[in-house]
């Protein structure tokens, strides 16, 4: 009697006609057909079936590694292949895969570059800076900072990976890992192409008020940066004389200290309608009653437009000079806006004159 009865072959054929199992090859091709797991016993389990798989899904927001598939739930890479053939996953960076399609949302964005730096891998520069709130969210790569060793690299436009021998001491244990504020702010700082713009960047970072000079100092000492070291100490330095703005960064630099005038008290409050209000600059130390006041912004709102009013006839009935200055005279026609602080300082004392810098062409000269 033989083994297999026709019957018996003729259903086998048709099996295999419904469901052709391909080749590796094909599958690594993408030219065969996923065979279905229920009816093919012999393949890797499901994850699903796994019964950590969910928990560590809602974890990683979706995300999985190629390390955890293999180690941790048992699949091969026969079964993460037919996943991405069938279209049901998506490759998102070496070794990281989502298990679902379309754009990943941001907090999975994060998790994937996490994932692919690797246990030690933390968020870090502007990333780090914009999960603290210090800088806005704009497009742009994850950045990483991981330790010495680690065999992780950038993968541009995606990953921007980042090294550091005080690892240990720059993680702030929240999830997701990310480095502490005043550790962020130096990092996108000392990113800046000069000296300069790295200072106006700390500037800029310390005067949100989401992270305090003072802490940034015991940074700079306890972590010195790689480059740019005396720039980022004088940024700290004039935010704690008053400075609190790119603005009035580049007064007290541009302004005052190359032309030789004296350094005016920063933040100084006056009693305006029964409101205390708070000048920019002024020189009442060096014994001359001027007012500078800076004006970063347009101002649009009917009250604040009103408030800057008042105080401006506040400061005339107290018998104060006054000069104000926006970011495009500072920042682009220092030297004129020297000479005009210079000649009201003249009016009450001629020792106060200025001088030169290497911009000016003919000098400070005095008003006319």
């Amino acid at each position: 009697m033989p083994l297999t009865t026709p019957v018996e072959l003729r259903k086998r054929e048709e099996s295999r006609a419904r469901f052709p199992v391909p080749s590796f090859s094909e599958t690594v091709r993408g030219e065969g057909t996923c065979p279905d797991p229920v009816r093919m016993p012999h393949l890797s389990p499901r994850p699903t079936d796994h019964p950590d798989w969910e928990a560590v899904l809602a974890a990683q927001h979706g995300l999985v590694t190629a390390g955890q598939l293999l180690r941790d739930f048992g699949l091969t890479q026969k079964h993460l292949l037919n996943q991405l053939d069938a279209g049901r996953w998506q490759r998102v960076l070496p070794r990281v895969y989502a298990t679902f399609t379309g754009p990943l949302p941001e907090e999975a964005r994060l998790r994937a570059a996490l994932l692919y730096g690797g246990a030690s891998a933390v968020l870090s520069h502007r990333t780090a800076a914009e999960r603290w709130g210090l800088m806005p969210p704009q497009p742009g790569p994850v950045h990483i900072t991981v330790r010495y060793g680690c065999s992780a690299v950038s993968q541009r436009p995606h990953v921007v990976v980042h090294r550091s021998r005080a690892h240990a001491h720059i993680v702030v244990g929240t999830d997701p890992p990310v480095t502490g504020r005043a550790d962020a702010a130096i990092d996108v700082a000392v990113e800046e192409p000069t000296a300069r713009a790295a200072r106006q960047r700390l500037t800029d970072l310390i005067g949100t008020g989401r992270v305090g000079a003072g802490t940034v100092w015991r940074r700079l000492q306890q972590r010195p940066p790689r480059r740019y070291r005396k720039a980022l100490d004088e940024a700290v330095r004039l935010i704690a004389g008053g400075v609190q703005s790119v603005l009035e960064e580049c007064y007290a630099v541009d302004v005052e200290q190359a032309h030789g005038l004296p350094a005016g008290r920063r933040q100084v409050p006056a009693l305006v309608d029964g409101r205390t209000l708070y000048e920019d600059v002024t020189y009442d130390d060096a014994g001359v009653p001027l007012t500078v006041r800076l004006d970063g912004r347009t101002h649009l709102q009917p009250e604040t437009a009103l408030r800057d009013r008042r105080r401006d006839n506040a400061a005339e009935l107290a018998g104060r000079s006054r000069l104000v200055f926006g970011w495009v005279e500072v920042s682009s026609r220092p030297c004129q806006v020297a000479a005009e602080v210079s000649a009201v300082l003249r009016r009450y004392r001629r020792d106060l004159g200025g001088s030169t810098c290497f911009r000016c062409s003919e000098g400070v000269v005095s008003a006319k």
